[in-house]
């Protein structure tokens, strides 16, 4: 892959806190009343970290808001280094959102607001909808684009003030990358090896070059840089510590990341000797790419050393 600068991110989606008010049996990362936090000191690090410039930044949990005193924190130090240049979302359930708060938070920078919990598995499964919609029409705030900004005409689009609203559903977020956290723990993850989430956008298409209708988006769960939503085994960095840009050029120099930048964890093995047949014979047994993923990394490549694990040192061949 050539040189690249990674300086310039069109999307980052952050998930700065995993406490959250509730408790879905589908949670992939485990959040809940005892979700995993980090400090407000390491959120300010990973901020210092960021590229200089982005497209947008998603922040997202658990429940952003059940850790306002953080949120308010990110979004003042965001303010301090961006100076605005970058669209600031926030993905939230919706459960603590107040005016006095929704004031705040617009007041602090944030221009799109995503109520992530219109399905069954959430709290409330939905019912506040129209609370919220009248909450955020009482602000201005525009609820026209109300799908999510999924395509590359308004993912990347300034709005003065938007929200919108979706939720899971057992065809798409039980599909690929559900299969851990609690939606393993309760055995509702969707079994299915054809579905290949690493194709689709919050997958790991695109995270180093972006492309014509998915664009570049990486994942950062607490502190661990990932090419992904669910994220690989183990993260291919620390933000905490480690430059985002950093992290994504040396991961740029591995076939096995370039593989994954294509959507094709079927292939990610081939230049260590694991090839497509044996991955998708994998995925077959596993009943899910994201577990075959899982698998390779455990068992075939080392992201820290980013080179091939011996273990026998012998590959599989077609």
């Amino acid at each position: 892959m050539s040189e690249q600068n990674f300086e310039h991110i069109e999307s980052v989606y952050w998930v700065f806190t995993q406490l959250c008010n509730d408790k879905c049996d589908h949670c992939y990362n485990l959040s809940g009343p005892q979700g995993a936090r980090i400090s407000e000191e390491d959120c300010l690090r990973i901020v210092d970290n960021l590229p200089e410039s982005m497209g947008r930044l998603i922040l997202s949990g658990g429940e952003p808001l059940a850790e306002r005193k953080k949120l308010y924190a990110i979004l003042d130090k965001l303010k301090e280094r961006y100076q605005g240049r970058v669209q600031v979302m926030l993905q939230t359930n919706g459960d603590l959102l107040t005016g006095e708060i929704l004031d705040t938070l617009i007041e602090k920078g944030i221009s799109r607001f995503d109520i992530a919990s219109i399905d069954r598995y959430h709290k409330y499964a939905g019912a506040k909808l129209e609370e919220l919609a009248k909450l955020f029409e009482s602000r201005g705030v525009n609820g026209e684009n109300e799908a999510p900004l999924v395509e590359k005409d308004t993912y990347l689009s300034a709005f003065p003030l938007s929200w919108g609203h979706w939720g899971a559903t057992e065809d798409m977020w039980l599909g690929g990358n559900w299969a851990r956290g609690r939606a393993m723990q309760k055995n509702i993850w969707k079994q299915d090896p054809n579905h290949n989430f690493c194709a689709i956008l919050s997958g790991g298409i695109g995270f180093l070059t972006g492309g014509k209708d998915i664009p570049q988006e990486i994942s950062i769960q607490l502190w661990q840089i990932n090419p992904c939503c669910p994220g690989t085994k183990k993260p291919i960095g620390d933000a905490r510590e480690e430059k985002v840009s950093d992290v994504l050029k040396k991961v740029a120099q591995s076939e096995v990341f370039q593989r994954i930048n294509e959507g094709d964890p079927f292939r990610m093995g081939e230049s260590i000797g694991v090839t497509e047949e044996y991955a998708r014979k994998r995925t077959e047994v596993l009943q899910n790419v994201c577990l075959w993923c899982d698998e390779f990394f455990e068992k075939h490549y080392d992201i820290a050393k980013m080179e091939k694990r011996c273990n026998g040192c012998s590959s599989h061949s077609a």
